[in-house]
């Protein structure tokens, strides 16, 4: 338990019979009349799903225990995805459903926050940036500029991202991972 008086960003709360949710912003409200309050951001873990909710000060809130690790993608088996807890070198199954869109992104090897709370994998955070190859796109034309338009491309992964037309097949790229953006080439 603690107090709203001592919440904190990225903090997760149990509330509404046991659903959890991430403390995205908070502020505290000393009105000139009538009693503190704070007035929070919440970001549901499992869904996304984001609510304003407004607290007394000094209300008793429950918090989860959230356990953040980083962890190595090991494998693909059936619909998870196993990750090898990088201190113990235990196996962590993760379902297709927890990874999600992270799942375009992750190749053998690579490493991920992997968030647990009670043994149970509530998500899958990558870096911000990964690095690529292109496995197949349209051949570029003379003439085409990086200043131009953009084609087609698929990773080694098998997701499909938009890249400059000079970009070619076999060259390793930068791509965000939060919205699937080219963000350069890497030499």
């Amino acid at each position: 338990m603690a107090s709203t008086n001592d919440l904190k960003n990225g903090m997760v709360l149990k509330l509404d019979g046991g659903k959890l949710w991430s403390v995205v912003e908070f502020q505290h409200v000393k009105p000139g009349k009538g009693p503190a309050f704070v007035r929070t951001k919440l970001k549901e873990v499992l869904t996304g799903k984001v609510v304003e909710k407004t607290f007394n000060a000094g209300v008793k809130v429950e918090t989860a225990n959230v356990d953040k690790r980083t962890m190595q993608y090991s494998y693909r088996d059936g619909d998870a995805f196993v990750f090898m807890d990088m201190d113990t070198y235990d196996q962590v199954p993760v379902s297709s459903a927890v990874v999600g869109d992270a799942a375009k992104y992750l190749l053998e090897g690579f490493e991920a926050l992997v968030a647990q709370n009670d043994g149970a994998p509530l998500y899958v955070e990558l870096p911000a940036a990964v690095e690529l190859v292109i496995a197949e796109t349209e051949p570029g034309l003379q003439g085409d500029r990086s200043t131009g338009g953009t084609k087609p491309a698929t990773l080694e992964t098998g997701a499909e991202i938009q890249v400059p037309l000079f970009v070619t097949t076999g060259e390793k790229v930068k791509v965000d991972t939060r919205d699937g953006s080219y963000l350069g080439r890497v030499k």
